[in-house]
């Protein structure tokens, strides 16, 4: 029968699929290739810290040894301990976080929101610093 010649065709070029698809799958469990293990390294430090916060009462916090980020919104004492600490090489007493909640304000009839933003504020071990500004 010609006409359902094309059905054992098909059946033909799905059984050789299977096969190529098994010898694949041979070769692949025999290479064994070593696992990726990612490292936490400075990169993600620089995604936890965003920036210092520069303001007077942050200035005077840097001669009591105490240091002021921006930092992601999602970021927890342990994470923000470890980035600084790998960044800038110190030893870190503890870490206060303050998040600043989002304002409204105005100019004449428009009115907009001035972003929140979350902040950490580090106290480093006597005698060691933290060089912010290169003055």
């Amino acid at each position: 029968m010609a006409i359902l010649d094309f059905l054992k065709k098909d059946e033909e070029a799905a059984e050789k699929k299977t096969t190529v698809a098994k010898k694949k799958k041979a070769t692949v469990v025999s290479e064994k290739k070593p696992a990726v293990v990612k490292k936490r390294g400075s990169s993600d430090a620089y995604r936890i810290l965003k920036s210092p916060h520069i303001s007077e009462k942050a200035t005077d916090l840097n001669q009591k040894d105490q240091y002021v980020f921006k930092v992601w919104p999602k970021a927890c004492k342990v994470e923000i301990k470890k980035a600084i600490q790998e960044l800038y090489g110190v030893k870190i007493i503890n870490v206060k976080i303050i998040k600043v909640p989002s304002k409204k304000k105005r100019v004449g009839r428009t009115i907009g929101i001035k972003k929140g933003y979350k902040k950490a504020i580090v106290r480093v071990e006597k005698g060691q610093k933290i060089e912010i500004l290169a003055q």
